[in-house]
């Protein structure tokens, strides 16, 4: 089965957004956020082999199914937006990032901007002032923040003992997920611009910190005056943090 059964034949060439299964799911949510403010649609989706099988309907009544992994765009938007609903098996990690990379040079993806959570708990203090960060990987062309003043990322708990000034390629990003994996499985010679947005968050009623990201990302993407009002999915209406409780409960 191939990695990408697009749904229609669309040049992939625009900047992407690839949300990362990590802390609070903040990622995810942005990226429901911008897939629903630009009313983007389905363009295909992903071999679902690599994730813990997921299932559901569509948001608005739209027909079909969503799966686990899926593409959104739409012609006059120079934006595609991944979104993952499902964690990438344990056994494929590996298998998935190095799928996904190629991907993006089949593809011809022209800009790439990573998404990601990262554990507030671990914050230090001088990490206090602003929630979101960013990681430019060495090996990559480099990418325009667009003057935002985003701090650049370092890692709040060191992996092991290291000079104060040894700092991996790649910092650790406590709760990122594959963030880290996927940036340090970039190849020397890779040729498209790629960025990730990482913000600090804890698990709850994440909303306001998604439309933090996504706002964000679609400024650093260049993007947002395309977006004439921010609008949640109509999904995010039932059970976005589970099913209230019975009241009768508190007497």
């Amino acid at each position: 089965m191939p990695f990408y059964n697009p749904a229609a034949n669309t040049k992939l060439n625009k900047t992407l957004i690839v949300p990362i299964v990590s802390t609070a799911n903040v990622s995810q949510l942005a990226a429901d956020l911008l897939i629903a403010s630009l009313s983007l649609h389905s363009l295909g989706a992903f071999d679902p082999s690599f994730f813990i099988p997921a299932v559901g309907g569509r948001d608005d009544g739209d027909e079909g199914i969503s799966t686990p992994f899926e593409l959104y765009g739409r012609d006059g938007v120079d934006l595609l937006v991944l979104q993952q609903r499902s964690p990438t098996l344990k056994s494929r990690k590996q298998e998935f990032v190095d799928a996904l990379l190629n991907f993006f040079k089949e593809f011809g993806v022209s800009s790439i901007i990573f998404l990601s959570g990262v554990d507030l708990s671990n914050r230090t203090d001088a990490q206090m002032m602003t929630p979101i960060y960013y990681i430019q990987p060495q090996n990559t062309p480099s990418f325009p923040i667009r003057d935002l003043m985003i701090p650049k990322y370092s890692s709040p708990v060191p992996q092991r003992p290291q000079n104060e000034n040894d700092e991996p390629d790649i910092p650790f990003i406590p709760g990122g997920g594959l963030t880290r994996r996927t940036l340090a499985s970039l190849p020397r010679e890779w040729t498209i611009p790629t960025l990730a947005l990482l913000q600090f968050v804890l698990e709850g009623d994440n909303r306001a910190d998604a439309h933090m990201l996504a706002i964000v990302a679609a400024k650093v993407a260049g993007i947002e005056s395309n977006i004439g009002e921010w609008k949640q999915p109509s999904s995010w209406n039932q059970g976005l943090f589970g099913t209230p409780h019975d009241q009768t409960l508190y007497g």
